[in-house]
């Protein structure tokens, strides 16, 4: 720490309180989140190879799909190795500098998604009630537009909470209750005013979490309609399995992030907020390549075809 003045020092370095202090489970927990990075790094590194290989997955579909599992991929990897060090060191220190890095691109990426899932809606919403349009407006301009701008929102919304987080100071105190850093545990942890900052956490969050709720909300609502109109039982149920995927993930990521976000302040409502964020940290990006495939004919296939090429070069 370096002295501000009098018995108060600027923290130079944070203390990571964790998933939980009890030592009995640092050691199970390490190698159940172990579990979790591999699969999430394997299953995501897997989806966007095979996007890649596969020409008849170079649709607008498959491009969203191809971003999220590349978020995915990258912000889980902002904070986890991390997180796996700390389970099993008794020092869990972070430099300030670290943890500022850290929480841009954490936010970056988390917002990114956001609106990357949004887009998805979008797109479903298209294919769905305008299959006769969908080549003309999902074009591949539109799709290359759609994904700069989720990843701009993510990028401003990161700037503009970091920014407000490096205007603060901390004295003192430097344990994060929390296991990564996070905007909320760090404005604990200020011994300045964070009025600004917890203006910043309503409208940012409040903005990234409404409006690709509210988009993806009425996408659904049009799609749904125009689910009731389609007569054969078997092109309905089809529609519904393609849609219930992203419904689901969709479901887990905005209601863990929401939960995290927008109940806020006690401590008790903090420890509640780790064990919420471990869904949309950890457990999401997880899932979302497992339920964007298995239940998915063209990635099988794709799999196939891949497997096939495989063995043909090698044998």
């Amino acid at each position: 720490m370096r002295k501000l003045s009098g018995n108060e020092s600027l923290v130079t370095e944070f203390l990571l309180a964790g998933l939980t202090d009890r030592p009995e489970l640092q050691l199970p927990l390490f190698y159940l989140f172990l579990i979790i990075y591999i699969v999430t790094l394997f299953g995501n590194l897997g989806l966007v190879t095979l996007i890649a290989l596969s020409p008849h997955l170079h649709t607008p579909m498959y491009y969203f799909l191809f971003n999220l599992s590349s978020i995915d991929l990258c912000y889980s990897s902002v904070f986890t190795p991390k997180m796996l060090m700390n389970f099993l060191s008794k020092k869990n220190g972070i430099s300030y500098a670290g943890c500022m890095t850290q929480l841009f691109f954490f936010l970056f990426f988390v917002i990114s998604e956001c609106y990357m899932l949004t887009t998805m809606a979008y797109d479903h919403y298209v294919a769905i009630c305008h299959p006769l349009l969908y080549k003309v407006t999902m074009s591949q301009q539109v799709c290359s537009g759609l994904s700069f701008a989720a990843y701009a929102m993510g990028f401003a919304g990161a700037s503009a909470h970091t920014g407000c987080m490096l205007q603060l100071t901390f004295c003192n105190a430097s344990v994060i209750n929390h296991y990564l850093c996070d905007i909320l545990p760090l404005l604990q942890l200020s011994c300045t005013s964070t009025y600004v900052n917890e203006v910043a956490v309503h409208i940012v969050v409040g903005v990234n979490i409404t409006v690709p709720s509210v988009t993806i909300l009425i996408s659904y609502i049009f799609i749904i309609t125009s689910i009731l109109h389609i007569k054969y039982t078997q092109g309905r149920s089809k529609v519904f399995s393609t849609c219930s995927s992203h419904i689901i993930a969709i479901s887990l990521f905005f209601g863990s992030g929401a939960f995290m976000y927008l109940k806020y302040s006690s401590l008790g409502s903090m420890e509640q907020g780790k064990i919420s964020s471990v869904f949309y940290t950890n457990v999401v990006p997880m899932l979302n390549p497992l339920i964007y495939s298995l239940r998915n004919k063209d990635v099988k296939v794709a799999l196939k075809n891949v497997m096939i090429r495989i063995q043909r070069d090698i044998f």
